[in-house]
């Protein structure tokens, strides 16, 4: 299909984060925007704002008349929709094209310089970094975030069409639909084993996506990885090294070792060795592509964040609120490491939503011991998304797997009571649910206690 002959855009889950930044970007083309959601939320409201209409019941007669037509009217749905959804089955058997969202995103790529960013951690913060490094470079781009920006308060970011920043989604193989022309693996730690089955058949997903890459495009690998390509890491001897760092008033500050050059006294404000990492793959990017160094360490410097994304909601000298998406055990590690390292002294609570039966199921372990060092641990119900329960695999069962005597399973109802009774100065929710909901709720109470 021809994007050019598509006069209109029917999105079936236009909630999604990926779907509303797509939905976005059609409006920027005047194209007729519209969609179906299963719940409001502020990703609705914000599109509603711009004039889309979003339908929250999947019933066929609730579709905009002007939408019935195949023959310029293009579907867009994302995987976590069922495929037993009414409107969905309706466009699928009534002649319309019916795209998912990866397959539109890798022909919205097609005719610009498109940077990649894949692996199983870190493709958010760094596709984030990246936009906001092209901005503050004043190239002509457009950005397509799996998160909302805290520079831009925004998941979209365009200012021309010349290169194109994406994520590029491991889950259900997606990103191979995409042809780039600069991409990462910034990790590829076992996940989506719903999806792939077994460990070694998502590390073979990303071996064919590195060979997507353009004939004379350039992949970067995060150092250790079992790809080739231009190596990065911290404190070692890859391609793209950073080396010297120190922590100034809660800003990381460190050199940065190019094959040509060294970069002194860089600075970046978000914590976590994790986050040195996204920055570092952003900047060595950048840098490949040719734009200048020292408006380059500028923009790092003035990145303020995603939320979500060890987002600070109440930063004072008697207590720390942090929400982070982490719901996977390495990424739990990521913001532990951080949060240990920024505040070593204080005494922490955790608050985890697992995400997935089948996540929690095939992580339990690694789960158990991610969760084990904080002072004191709350457990939520585990977050179904599109799964089934699973017998057996509950928050029970993988509280019982935490080897901390402060830890017990909380109800959303009770969540804010339990906080407040809390001796922690470092409170944490962490989870990919609709435990990022509730922060609103806590900051609030946190603040009136404080």
């Amino acid at each position: 299909m021809n994007l050019e002959n598509v006069h209109r855009v029917y999105f079936v889950g236009i909630g999604g984060i990926g779907m509303s930044a797509l939905a976005r970007y059609f409006t920027t083309l005047k194209k007729m925007v519209a969609g179906y959601d299963k719940t409001p939320s502020d990703i609705t409201h914000a599109l509603t704002d711009l004039g889309i209409a979003i339908t929250f019941n999947e019933d066929v007669n609730e579709i905009p008349k002007p939408y019935l037509d195949p023959e310029h009217t293009l579907i867009v749905y994302t995987p976590a929709i069922p495929k037993t959804h009414k409107q969905l089955v309706y466009f699928q058997t009534h002649g319309f094209t019916v795209m998912k969202r990866s397959q539109v995103l890798g022909m919205v790529t097609q005719n610009s310089y498109c940077f990649a960013v894949s692996g199983t951690h870190g493709k958010t913060t760094t596709t984030s970094i990246l936009a906001h490094l092209l901005y503050e470079c004043k190239a002509s781009f457009t950005a397509f975030l799996g998160g909302v920006s805290e520079n831009y308060n925004s998941n979209f970011i365009s200012t021309g069409t010349e290169i194109s920043v994406v994520e590029a989604d491991e889950f259900d193989r997606s990103f191979l639909t995409l042809s780039p022309d600069m991409a990462c693996i910034t990790s590829m730690d076992a996940d989506h084993l719903d999806i792939y089955g077994e460990a070694e058949h998502l590390r073979e997903s990303f071996r064919e996506f590195s060979r997507k890459v353009k004939e004379n495009g350039k992949l970067f690998v995060k150092n250790g990885l079992p790809i080739k390509g231009i190596t990065y890491g911290i404190e070692d001897h890859s391609d793209y090294t950073i080396q010297n760092i120190k922590i100034e008033n809660g800003t990381y500050v460190f050199d940065v070792k190019t094959p040509k050059t060294t970069l002194e006294n860089i600075k970046f404000n978000l914590p976590g060795r994790h986050n040195l990492s996204n920055a570092l793959i952003a900047l060595a990017m950048t840098v490949e592509y040719g734009f200048p160094h020292q408006q380059l360490a500028k923009a790092l410097a003035s990145f303020k964040g995603v939320k979500r994304r060890f987002s600070y909601q109440i930063k004072s000298e008697n207590l720390i609120f942090i929400d982070d998406y982490a719901h996977h055990p390495e990424e739990i590690n990521a913001v532990k490491q951080a949060v240990f390292e920024m505040y070593p002294e204080k005494k922490k609570l955790v608050i985890f939503q697992p995400h997935l039966y089948s996540r929690t199921r095939d992580f339990a372990q690694e789960f158990a011991e991610s969760l084990t060092p904080f002072d004191e641990v709350f457990l939520l119900d585990i977050y179904p998304a599109r799964e089934l329960p699973i017998e057996g695999v509950t928050s029970e069962w993988l509280l019982s797997k935490i080897k901390n005597e402060n830890k017990q399973l909380v109800r959303k109802e009770q969540l804010i009571e339990k906080i407040l009774k809390s001796q922690a100065q470092v409170v944490i929710t962490l989870g990919a649910g609709d435990i990022g909901e509730e922060v609103k709720s806590i900051k609030q109470a946190l603040s009136v206690e404080g």
